[in-house]
């Protein structure tokens, strides 16, 4: 049985809107569909000038995220029969929008970037190979779950803020190499955030952790690499 679900969406196109603005439009379609179906009943039926960014559609590419009623998400995983009648869509904030739900996230790639987010052994493992336990493995499991969707450091009172800030994405990337026990340069990844656009910019919100379609504890491993900064394991 499809139920009437309005769609409020914040629309923005460079070449002629001074500001953005708000459409509403109105899908019939089933509380087992996802908020992406109905952006894409809208694309597809009524307005093709919707613009938004989607790739797998099954919450792995993380491409999807934007504000879903306040709250950071993946419009593929949402499913419209928990988020009620009426949405209110945004792109996701802190970050450039090029046109209506689709944002610049180049910035968010540089900070990511800056972490020099691949293995940094201290030696060439030559013919063998890099032992690692399962109790070692675990200390940085959680963290390998990221999947760049941004919805953690866009949904960070700080990051809006402070545009130098790294946000937390890009120091979840730095703890999944700072306690691989195979990397050879944590002391040089702690370096880098051991200032207030790094680490100590953290103020403890929680929101990266809310937002997180991962489930990765985001202000936990953000906590451990401040510890990790004075010898803490």
């Amino acid at each position: 049985m499809t139920t009437e679900y309005r769609l409020e969406i914040r629309r923005f196109d460079p070449e002629r809107d001074p500001e953005p603005r708000w459409e509403a439009y109105t899908v019939n379609l089933d509380a087992g569909d996802r908020v992406l179906d109905a952006l894409h009943e809208v694309k597809w039926h009524q307005d093709g000038t919707l613009t938004f960014r989607r790739s797998c559609a099954h919450g792995v590419c993380g491409s999807d995220a934007m504000v879903i009623n306040g709250a950071n998400r993946l419009a593929c995983t949402v499913l419209l029969g928990d988020v009620g009648p009426r949405l209110r869509i945004e792109p996701l904030r802190g970050l450039p929008v090029l046109r209506d739900l689709l944002v610049d996230m180049e910035p968010f790639f540089e900070q990511y970037r800056a972490m020099e987010p691949w293995l940094r052994p201290e030696s060439e493992a030559g013919d063998g190979e890099r032992i690692q336990s399962p109790e070692e493995r675990a200390r940085f499991d959680d963290t390998t779950k990221c999947i760049l969707c941004a919805a953690c450091t866009t949904s960070c009172p700080v990051f809006w803020g402070a545009g130098s800030y790294v946000g937390p994405a890009a120091i979840v990337a730095a703890h999944r190499f700072i306690f691989d026990s195979r990397d050879g340069a944590a002391a040089q990844r702690l370096a880098a955030l051991d200032d207030r656009s790094g680490m100590w910019g953290c103020r403890t919100a929680f929101n990266c952790t809310e937002a997180c379609p991962r489930g990765i504890r985001v202000t936990d491993a953000i906590a451990q690499v401040k510890r990790r900064r004075f010898g803490s394991s």
